[in-house]
């Protein structure tokens, strides 16, 4: 029979079954993270972000599922590209079935008029836990090119340093003079969504982005909405602290950490960003301690945050090993033109 490759219909459960196996069978490859989420796989399968086309297909090989792919298409900015994502079975691995279904999602990139497609790849770090080397031999191997280098980084909850956080936040709260703090749980409070989405939609101009062809993305309120509406039905427990400033009242600092569904023993640090007019005053730093204590005084169970940061990130870095992160792995984002 060979292999064959078809849509992933939402609505198929049997389809939608085989493919969570799939990705759940691949935990080997990171056994340190959380158990696949079968709500979260679900969700991505039947609620996509806002701003987005998804395209699922399944590959089976002699009849058997063996892999699939998911395309994101943006629909409301760089609309030049595409995000992949890429899982074969491990028994079925360098048998052709990632060759099928890239070239699949090629076919159907080109058509829908895009022009480069971006995957991200883990491996490891010197000393650190191993990590498959395929991926990015495959990347490389379909002429893709590496853009962005990116390492993961753990902090230990159970190891924290009390004495230096303490130090570390009381500097912060002297440096943040004319600005509060405000926290929240889920959905953004109406008074700050506009100010949310503005931060968000900053995140591409001010993260470092290498090599990556990404433009800065469109964000308005409804978009923020329509975003936390998605993560709640994965799943996700988030978590939020962020600065305001006094004198204008707007909302120019953020920090946010998320749980999944599937553990309560690990959350990820996601985004932590500054408005370019009021950096200096250790906002960022500020933000994200007071969040792992409002985090930890909801999660007791929780003992694992973790976090990716850009290599040429230096700023974060540092602020992130003040905390006690400590590197686990990389990831590197591949690039391929179309």
């Amino acid at each position: 029979m060979g292999t064959s490759i078809t849509a992933l219909e939402p609505g198929d459960q049997t389809v939608v079954d085989a493919a969570y196996r799939i990705g759940a069978v691949t935990e080997a490859d990171a056994p340190d993270l959380p158990p696949y989420c079968r709500r979260r796989f679900e969700a991505l399968v039947r609620h996509p972000m806002p701003g987005l086309v998804v395209h699922w297909a399944l590959a089976r090989l002699d009849g058997v599922p063996a892999g699939w792919l998911r395309l994101e298409l943006p629909q409301l900015d760089n609309t030049d590209n595409a995000a992949a994502e890429l899982v074969v079975h491990p028994a079925y691995r360098r048998r052709g079935i990632g060759r099928a279904l890239h070239e699949h999602g090629v076919r159907l990139l080109r058509d829908a008029g895009r022009k480069r497609v971006v995957g991200e790849v883990a491996s490891a770090l010197p000393g650190g836990p191993a990590r498959d080397p395929a991926g990015a031999a495959f990347a490389a191997a379909v002429g893709a090119c590496p853009a962005l280098a990116a390492v993961r980084r753990r902090l230990d909850t159970t190891a924290l340093d009390r004495a230096a956080l303490d130090t570390l936040l009381a500097g912060a709260r002297s440096a943040a003079t004319g600005y509060r703090t405000v926290r929240w749980q889920q959905a953004t409070p109406e008074e700050y969504v506009d100010d949310v989405a503005y931060l968000e939609g900053r995140l591409m101009t001010d993260a470092p982005l290498g090599d990556l062809e990404w433009e800065q993305e469109r964000v308005d309120a409804d978009r923020i909405r329509g975003t936390e509406r998605a993560l709640d039905l994965r799943g996700s427990r988030r978590y939020h602290v962020a600065a305001v400033d006094e004198g204008s009242g707007r909302l120019v600092a953020w920090s946010m950490l998320s749980l999944g569904a599937s553990a309560d023993w690990h959350a990820w640090q996601q985004i932590t960003i500054v408005d370019p007019a009021h950096r200096g005053h250790r906002l960022g730093l500020l933000t994200k301690i007071e969040n792992l204590g409002h985090v930890l005084a909801y999660e007791p169970a929780l003992r694992a945050i973790d976090t990716f940061n850009a290599a040429e990130n230096g700023h974060m870095i540092r602020i992130n090993e003040q905390l006690g992160f400590q590197p686990v792995d990389a990831s590197t984002e591949w690039q391929l033109a179309l």
